[in-house]
């Protein structure tokens, strides 16, 4: 039996409480966030049938104006969350995005003021990912961060989920005229009932050792990679003491760029299946916006899958030899093969050729993408982990999420002037947004591998 495996059977398991934690307020995150993927229908439904009367256009608005602000402010947040901790952090943008998710429900039918809110509930959202990738790498050593990204990262297509069963529910429960309402405000309001358990479970380490909640080989085993560290960080890590970080030498780092063109290349993809699947499931198949929730909530089902299982595919490698960066690349090219399939939605959609099973086939398709996409997102966030002290973590995550933003804005626009320049034929104008997603992973891993060929740890920040 190995040192790894007797550790393990006598350490607490403390560390996986703070991942659960992490789990649920992403679960929350994407909850709130895909909400107004569902009420796309009725947004766009004529004011003379009781809808808001929105283009393709105004709705893709909407949804770009929140990517771009989720953007901008994720490199701020991460900067304040390496200053703060990642405790605070994650919990004051809790609170913002919460209530800026129930002040939606009553900003009427403008679209400005839809962009407004939501622009604000993307600077809340803007530090989930910061603080949790922070919170992972304070809580868990290389070999295991990726699988623990990849969990809590899970919890987007759970949230997702829940949208996709929640919000047609309020629709017929409520009627559309106070459902869509209802769907901000009930969502929203969850968010407090975490902020509980966040304050009453969330110590620091040397606290939580002292009270015999975690046991010194649990402790040991977080900080089994120290030895990368210089003493003085080692020390300063033990005794929560926050070191500066200077965030204009960050950029002169290719594993920075690396980061950054990973997550802007492929954010735009996952955030497209976030807003547009409902709206291409309906369009494609005639399916109504209770037909759709059981497919949708299949794909980001499966999409769990991928999270979970794509974070555990380098601790395979690892456990060959391979060190943690290597082992990182080689799951994501693998990975990055399979939304390759994305060509095949449209042919495998054709009603006229495949009849009822063209549904279930395009889902098929979209699944393993979807799941892909997740599996691909918990490596990497992980590389940053990899190569980065402590200290850097969160504000090189806001960067790449600012990069993940920016992608995230141009396919939101592009694909709202796409289904409008095609509205009489959709079907052309989602095989064209599924062409665009298909290769945008192994663009980005070649970027990626370019910019960072070898494994390097940055020490000098």
């Amino acid at each position: 039996m190995s040192t790894f495996q007797n550790v393990n059977e006598k350490m607490t398991r403390y560390r996986w409480v703070i991942c659960s934690l992490l789990f649920f307020a992403t679960t929350i995150n994407y909850m709130d966030r895909n909400v107004i993927a569902f009420l796309k229908e009725f947004f766009c439904s004529p004011v003379a049938e009781g809808g808001f009367g929105w283009s393709n256009s105004d709705f893709s608005y909407v949804t770009a104006f929140f990517t771009a602000a989720y953007a901008g402010f994720t490199v701020f947040s991460g900067v304040v969350i390496d200053k703060i901790g990642a405790k605070m952090g994650l919990a004051l943008s809790l609170i913002v995005w919460s209530l800026s998710g129930i002040a939606n429900a009553f900003v009427g039918k403008t679209v400005a003021l839809h962009v407004a809110i939501r622009s604000v509930f993307g600077l809340g959202e803007a530090g989930n990912f910061p603080a949790s990738i922070k919170t992972v790498t304070e809580w868990f050593p290389k070999r295991e961060r990726s699988l623990a990204t990849g969990i809590f990262n899970s919890g987007s297509n759970v949230g997702a989920m829940i949208s996709a069963l929640f919000v047609p529910w309020c629709l017929v429960y409520f009627g559309p005229a106070l459902g869509w309402k209802m769907a901000f405000i009930l969502t929203g309001g969850i968010g407090f009932v975490w902020l509980f358990f966040w304050f009453a479970l969330f110590k620091s380490q040397k606290k939580l050792l002292e009270a015999g909640t975690i046991n010194q080989s649990e402790y040991d085993y977080i900080h089994i990679d120290d030895a990368e560290l210089t003493p003085e960080q080692v020390e300063n890590a033990k005794n929560g003491i926050k070191e500066k970080v200077s965030w204009s030498k960050m950029l002169r780092y290719p594993q920075t760029w690396s980061f950054f063109f990973g997550k802007f290349m492929t954010d735009g993809i996952w955030w497209f299946l976030l807003f547009w699947l409902p709206d291409y499931l309906k369009k494609q198949f005639h399916m109504t916006t209770q037909e759709v929730m059981w497919p949708t909530f299949i794909v980001f089902g499966i999409a769990i899958i991928g999270s979970v299982f794509g974070g555990s595919i380098p601790m395979f490698f690892m456990n060959k030899g391979m060190n943690a960066y290597k082992a990182r690349m080689t799951s994501m090219f693998l990975i990055a093969l399979c939304p390759v399939t994305l060509l095949l939605t449209q042919y495998f959609g054709n009603v006229e050729h495949f009849g009822t099973a063209a549904m279930y086939m395009a889902t098929g398709v979209i699944c393993l993408a979807g799941a892909a996409h997740q599996a691909w997102s918990a490596n990497l966030f992980t590389t940053v982990s990899d190569m980065f002290p402590k200290k850097a973590i969160a504000s090189v995550t806001g960067i790449g999420g600012l990069a993940g933003g920016i992608g995230g804005v141009l396919v939101q626009l592009f694909a709202g002037f796409i289904t409008d320049l095609y509205a009489a034929t959709p079907t052309v104008a989602y095989g064209i947004m599924f062409g665009v997603c298909a290769f945008a992973y192994l663009i980005a891993w070649v970027i990626m591998k370019t910019l960072v060929p070898q494994y390097k740890i940055i020490t000098d920040l």
